[in-house]
């Protein structure tokens, strides 16, 4: 379980003066404290030194915090695009509508590909969950929720099951089965209940894990067989938006980013924000690791896509044009990690090129704003997800 401290809020009496008021259930190493807020406040003035206040140590905070930003910027002495100049332009890339994936009765929100490059799954409003064969266009199953709203969908990675989440707060894990009649619904597991609705999952390298972000401010990690909380992440500020997971099989750090506006690194064993970047006016829709897994990338309602190199700890690309005024939902990168492509409220897919910061390609075609872009494990293929109910496989 985790081992950090949290607050949840219920009413009652005091433990420390036994008053009923608003409690703060303080859970500090999983043991629960329930004080009302000014015993929350004279505990933490007992631990005030001699002299100190909370606002003075909050313009000390604020302090270390300019003098860190002074010491990046010092070692921001190039931008990538400098670095790229010698490196050869990029031909015409041209995509176009392989397969359009009509289905659904109401907005796409969520998709993933499979490992095996040929089935994927989506996720809609209509309370559904559908997994297609992308090649036939053939619907393989389609499972109904009992809420609307399915914000969230993934693979395992072995393609034996799909987990969901969405406004019911509960992440699902669906057992998969080659029978076509049989009725998945009533195979699935709740694994994970957070306190606001479920807006990312994702595997963890085996069946056994799940990643989920949510509304509640946390991301978690769970055992899928217990249900067990394993790991709890606190840091956000506000609702987290979406989670990626390194792509390594050795990896233990995952990114999140939320409408606080900040994209944050996250050390799974420790439970630790390892690193923070809050370069965007407005909420992180989306982030995505890079295939190297030493950078990811950041897609925002302020209209703007940015790059970041872990190993140098900043924002190294800002993919950007004054033409571009709606916001980014999502965004993924090619095999080779040399294009991103970014999906736009304005029903646009923009494809960058992620070294010289240009844009090489616009593909047109939905109706609707893109909720999701993803590109096939192989690379030979881009699926998008819209809220004009439709999925479209670009090649």
């Amino acid at each position: 379980m985790c081992d950090q401290t949290f607050v949840a809020a219920t009413f009652g009496p005091c433990d420390s003066c036994a008053n009923p008021s608003p409690l703060m259930n303080i859970y500090i190493k999983n043991e629960p404290i329930n004080y009302c807020s000014f015993c929350v406040e004279m505990m933490a003035c007992r631990e005030l030194q001699r002299g100190e206040t909370l606002a003075s140590l909050k313009r000390e905070s604020d302090t270390l915090k300019k003098k860190l930003e002074e010491e990046r910027g010092k070692l921001n002495d190039v931008e990538l695009h400098q670095v790229a100049e010698k490196v050869d332009t990029l031909g015409a890339l041209s995509l176009k509508t392989k397969r359009v994936l009509k289905g659904h009765g109401n907005k796409v929100l969520c998709m993933d590909w499979c490992k095996d490059k040929r089935r994927l799954v989506s996720s809609s409003q209509d309370g559904k969950v559908i997994l297609w064969d992308a090649f036939t266009l053939n619907k393989e199953h389609a499972v109904s929720l009992p809420c609307t709203w399915v914000l969230a969908c993934a693979y395992a990675p072995s393609g034996c099951a799909v987990a969901c989440g969405g406004l019911d707060n509960k992440c699902c894990v669906i057992p998969l089965s080659l029978d076509k009649n049989e009725n998945l619904a009533a195979k699935k597991k709740s694994v994970a209940m957070h306190t606001n609705y479920v807006s990312g999952c994702s595997f963890v390298n085996t069946d056994m894990q799940i990643l989920t972000s949510s509304g509640d401010g946390t991301c978690a990690l769970w055992d899928v067989e217990s249900g067990q909380l394993l790991q709890s992440f606190h840091g956000h500020t506000a609702d987290v938006l979406s989670l990626d997971f390194i792509p390594s099989e050795t990896g233990n750090i995952f990114i999140s980013g939320g409408c606080d506006k900040k994209a944050n690194v996250w050390d799974m064993r420790s439970g630790q924000n390892i690193q923070s970047f809050e370069n965007h006016v407005s909420d992180v829709n989306c982030v995505k690791f890079h295939p190297s897994g030493d950078a990811f990338a950041s897609a925002s309602d302020d209209a703007t896509c940015r790059f970041y190199d872990l190993r140098a700890d900043r924002e190294v690309a800002v993919y950007q044009k004054d033409s571009i005024i709606f916001g980014a939902s999502s965004l993924d990168f090619s095999l080779s990690g040399r294009l991103l492509f970014t999906g736009y409220n304005d029903y646009t897919i923009n494809v960058w090129d992620v070294l010289k910061g240009s844009r090489v390609s616009v593909l047109f075609g939905h109706e609707n704003r893109i909720s999701r872009v993803r590109v096939s494990p192989d690379g030979t293929a881009l699926c998008s997800a819209s809220w004009d109910s439709t999925l479209r496989i670009w090649a």
